[in-house]
């Protein structure tokens, strides 16, 4: 199943709106997303991330209440097993 779903911006890499990176934290499994369509975002911000883009900021509570359902309906050991 391919979903969107939150993660922490840990770290941002260059300076160009269109290629600028970020680390994202999702639950514990750190991965790479583009920020370009979110160029306000800074690190500690909160993410929506599809298919490696950032789509959108999201808070903090409502982060953490959609890694809860993940948890419980098994889908967080989907991004464990594609980590590097």
């Amino acid at each position: 199943m391919c979903l969107a779903i939150p993660g922490k911006v840990v770290s941002i890499s260059g300076d160009d709106p269109l290629t600028r990176m970020g680390k994202i934290d999702f639950s514990g499994v750190i991965k790479q997303a583009s920020l370009a369509y979110v160029p306000e975002v800074n690190i500690g911000d909160y993410v929506i991330v599809h298919v490696g883009f950032a789509l959108s900021k999201v808070d903090e509570d409502e982060a953490q209440k959609v890694f809860g359902y993940l948890k419980q309906i098994g889908e967080l050991g989907e991004l464990e097993r594609e980590s590097p």
